[in-house]
């Protein structure tokens, strides 16, 4: 028999924090500035958040086990798809205004559900399809404006390759997740976590031959909270699956577009168009409904278990 999540309300807070210091996370690379290479700034993001991961596992006693596995190419392989989703996600982020990225982000749970059909054979009804192509549309209405085909510029804008580039982060990052929903099935959260920001690290830093920016103290400083910020957003998001299932929390990640509306206009001077609003509205909404009927048939799934006859 299922036993209940512990307390619910907890892995709420917990989710919302990581939220809010995930966006601190992204404003403080985007305030680095927009001449750093993303796989500058993907490295230095992935090796400063070691120190707090570290620091926690250390402090849990689950350090050592940590690096146990049963599955290297299974890390290996999660570790390089990741690692390009997260440099495709960061020049998206210095290229965009701070509330877009954050928007075209949220493809990522519509794409899973695609990926996820594809690869995974997993059965997909009318509703979720109904609900990734609607989401799809909002996509479409964020991104257009930006994908500038027939006026200056062309997609060789920085804008246009910033929405390409968000767009190919949600595709990877869909494929990411669903290596992950293979690796947990063997291994534990904190291996997982562990050597995700090991191999981030590592293939990131073979993107020095292909130029690195000279970093001022202040840039440096920044990239270096940044990768701090973001190893204990994934400790506190890692934390919350323990007192809440995922349906309860996950609609919460979109608390991140209103703080980051406020953030863009007050510090970087980023006014929400109305394409962008509306566009944003619908991937929400059709991100919602997708958690909410992936709740739906594992509640259905797990009944059908409860009552399944044991045979002997």
């Amino acid at each position: 028999m299922d036993m209940p999540y512990p307390n619910p309300m907890r892995g709420i807070f917990l989710k919302v924090a990581s939220v809010v210091i995930f966006l601190c996370m992204s404003t403080l690379i985007k305030a680095a500035g927009k001449d750093l290479p993303a796989g500058q700034i993907t490295f230095l993001r992935s090796a400063f958040a070691m120190v707090p991961i570290i620091v926690f596992l250390a402090a849990q006693g689950q350090l050592r086990g940590a690096f146990r596995t049963n599955d290297i190419f299974g890390h290996f392989k999660r570790g390089m798809i990741g690692i390009l989703s997260m440099g495709f996600g960061f020049y998206g982020l210095v290229h965009l205004p701070l509330p877009e990225s954050i928007a075209l982000g949220y493809a990522l749970p519509l794409v899973t559900v695609i990926i996820a059909a594809v690869f995974l054979k997993e059965k997909v009804g009318i509703y979720r399809w109904s609900a990734v192509l609607v989401g799809l549309v909002g996509v479409a209405i964020i991104s257009w404006p930006r994908l500038t085909l027939f006026r200056d510029g062309g997609f060789g804008s920085s804008e246009a390759m910033g929405a390409l580039a968000m767009l190919a982060f949600a595709v990877l990052g869909s494929i990411a997740m669903v290596l992950v929903r293979k690796l947990v099935q063997t291994e534990r959260t904190p291996t997982i976590v562990l050597y995700f920001s090991l191999f981030a690290s590592i293939f990131s830093l073979g993107t020095l031959p292909f130029g690195w920016a000279e970093l001022s103290w202040q840039a440096l400083g920044l990239m270096a909270l940044a990768g701090f910020c973001g190893g204990v957003a994934q400790i506190l998001l890692t934390q919350s699956y323990r007192y809440a299932d995922v349906s309860t929390i996950a609609p919460f990640e979109y608390t991140s577009i209103v703080l980051g509306l406020i953030i863009g206009y007050f510090l970087f001077g980023d006014v929400p168009t109305g394409a962008m609003l509306t566009g944003t509205a619908i991937v929400v909404v059709a991100g919602i409904f997708v958690i909410l009927r992936e709740h739906q048939l594992d509640l259905k799934r797990r009944a059908a278990l409860k009552h399944q006859t044991p045979q002997g």
